[in-house]
């Protein structure tokens, strides 16, 4: 296997199918796509556009990427992580030991540990499409689900602390952290959720107060937005869920009221917030626990606030390779990428959203408009979620009353002149009126 961006002969297949998803070309082909299938090579079609949103920066998650000469020097870090964590839990089992129990429970510990990834290796390798790696890496298969999993629960753990461990690699460097939030929410980065799950079961504390669920969204809570809504774990619980990436998915999608409302197929573009505003659309920052509930409603669209920083590039751009990949899921978030798409196409656009708080930009209006105008690229959807929201606007927009009212004040209450000019014609009238009227009353004299 190819140390850099390896693909098997399997995987060409779906580089191949990449003008619309990798599912759709094996289907075409008289093959299947396994229903285990979740963590995808990016196809190349998408890659091209900026790969620096696909590749890690400095921690390789999973077998994919494991051995590039970059990230080579993280997996001593890892390291420190497994043994703190094996720590943490004997600690917690027998109190204080001396020495030599220590290291002997130790071994007790991690052969559990081994052994547990063991016995779903199959499951676990099985999720990777194109690759066998059980097959393939054999035991390093084991060591790499174990190390990266226990890395990524013990990261969870120190990040819900308070008191932060002193001299911490990652959190005693603020770049290191953001490398994280960069590598840990690429598809090709993944590693399963199964095996999380189940050595978070097996180096849980007795009364553990978080979720693994929970602990996971509380490390990402800012990825979205500045004003997070509180965690509901109770959302989840049907759920299957795939890996970190697709529990942040549904951490936006299960709240999307739009999803229970009949699906029509149909597509209507939308307007630039620029040309809405000129039609009489006012903007709102909504209120809703996903940033997908855009509502209009009585001529306001209200939008729940966005957060644009470093990583939202790379989070949108993955969710969106993930729903093109992955054929059991619904195109919901690149629905919401082409809304956006559609709604942001200049400077003045964005700073029509910064202006009402729904975009709260971090970056130069350049660079975030940019960003929005190149979302979208080779990406296709079959069904649009937001069919019924566009239908409206576009019947709002047809509407002369509205047109005209947002002319009129656009070009007569926006600048201080224009405003005194008005209020002397409101007032020249009512005299005129009035005089005409005393005029009338007025009994003419012989």
């Amino acid at each position: 296997m190819e140390a850099a961006r390896g693909r098997s002969k399997e995987i060409v297949l779906i580089d191949v199918g990449s003008l619309a998803s990798p599912q759709d070309v094996l289907r075409d082909a008289g093959l299947s796509m396994p229903q285990s299938y979740c963590i995808f090579n990016i196809p190349t079609i998408l890659f091209r556009h900026n790969e620096n949103s696909f590749l890690p920066n400095c921690f390789s998650i999973g077998p994919v990427h494991r051995g590039k000469n970059h990230l080579v020097a993280t997996e001593k870090i890892k390291m420190k992580y497994l043994k703190a964590c094996v720590s943490r839990v004997i600690t917690s089992r027998h109190g204080t030991m001396s020495q030599e129990s220590k290291e002997v429970e130790e071994q007790k510990v991690l052969s559990d540990l081994i052994n547990s990834v063991k016995s779903i290796e199959k499951q676990a390798s099985a999720c990777y499409a194109g690759y066998d790696f059980a097959a393939e890496l054999g035991d390093e298969f084991v060591r790499t689900m174990l190390l990266d999993g226990v890395f990524i629960i013990e990261l969870f753990h120190k990040d819900s602390e308070k008191v932060k461990e002193h001299g911490d690699p990652i959190f005693s460097m603020s770049c290191m952290l953001q490398y994280l939030y960069h590598d840990l929410i690429l598809l090709e980065n993944q590693i399963p959720w199964l095996v999380l799950e189940l050595l978070f079961e097996k180096t849980s504390l007795l009364n553990e107060p978080k979720s693994l669920i929970e602990l996971s969204l509380l490390f990402f809570a800012n990825t979205f937005t500045s004003h997070p809504p509180p965690v509901q774990t109770s959302r989840f619980k049907y759920q299957d869920i795939k890996h970190i990436l697709d529990l942040l998915r549904l951490s936006l999608v299960l709240p999307f009221q739009e999803i229970k409302n009949k699906l029509t197929t149909g597509w209507q573009p939308i307007r630039s917030v620029t040309r809405l505003k000129e039609a009489g659309v006012k903007f709102k920052k909504g209120t809703a626990d996903s940033v997908l509930d855009i509502k209009f409603n009585n001529g306001c669209l209200e939008i729940p606030s966005l957060l644009i920083q470093e990583t939202t590039e790379p989070i949108f751009q993955n969710l969106i390779a993930y729903e093109q990949c992955f054929g059991h899921c619904q195109p919901i978030f690149t629905c919401y990428a082409k809304l956006l798409d559609n709604l942001i196409d200049t400077n003045n656009d964005m700073e029509i959203l910064c202006k009402n708080e729904i975009i709260d930009n971090w970056l130069s209006l350049e660079d975030s408009t940019q960003f929005f105008n190149n979302l979208y690229n080779d990406t296709y959807i079959k069904e649009f979620y937001y069919l019924g929201l566009s239908d409206k606007l576009d019947s709002h927009c047809r509407r002369w009353w509205p047109r005209w009212r947002a002319a009129y004040v656009h070009n007569y209450f926006t600048k201080p002149w224009a405003i005194a000019a008005q209020i002397y014609a409101v007032i020249m009238f009512f005299l005129t009126v009035w005089q005409t009227y005393i005029k009338k009353d007025t009994p003419v004299q012989h």
